[in-house]
């Protein structure tokens, strides 16, 4: 039997704690539901800013998940800071606040920074996290309906990120 491998997006913040990690577990989910062949995992730009938080996930996150029937993945890991290995698996890379993240990717992975699909979504700092949540939710979805149809609009070719 040959089976297809994933897809992947990436889904990038600061942290790995709190916005990715939501965009991660829900995208995961609805593309079960719709038994799509790309999965999500997310990474952080700059896990020393996160040297407060506690435990794998951030507690908005879990809030937000459990508030729509998502369940975490288990086992539940610790944040991840992104690698050249990421972007090179992904076929989708995404940061979720363009102006916070941009400057990282400037930064640190200068030659991917422009193959990034960016959003605007906002962290704790500028927006409530059930603001944040529904906006990601919003966006997510919006995502998934995109690569479900097989549009791929905006979707670079594995070969573009090289």
């Amino acid at each position: 039997m040959n089976q297809t491998q994933d897809e992947i997006v990436l889904f990038l913040c600061t942290g790995n704690y709190y916005r990715s990690r939501f965009a991660e577990i829900l995208f995961n989910h609805l593309a079960r539901e719709r038994g799509m062949n790309w999965r999500a995992e997310s990474r952080g730009l700059n896990l020393k800013i996160g040297t407060h938080n506690v435990g794998p996930l951030s507690a908005h996150a879990r809030n937000a998940c459990a508030a729509r029937g998502l369940a975490l993945p288990e086992p539940l890991r610790m944040p991840l800071g992104v690698c050249v290995e990421d972007f090179t698996s992904a076929r989708l890379v995404i940061a979720v606040k363009e102006a916070e993240h941009r400057p990282y990717l400037a930064r640190q992975f200068p030659d991917w920074q422009d193959h990034v699909r960016y959003w605007h979504v906002h962290d704790l700092d500028a927006a409530s996290a059930d603001v944040a949540m529904a906006e990601l939710e919003t966006l997510v979805r919006g995502l998934v309906d995109e690569l479900a149809d097989g549009a791929d609009r905006g979707v670079p070719p594995r070969d573009s990120c090289r």
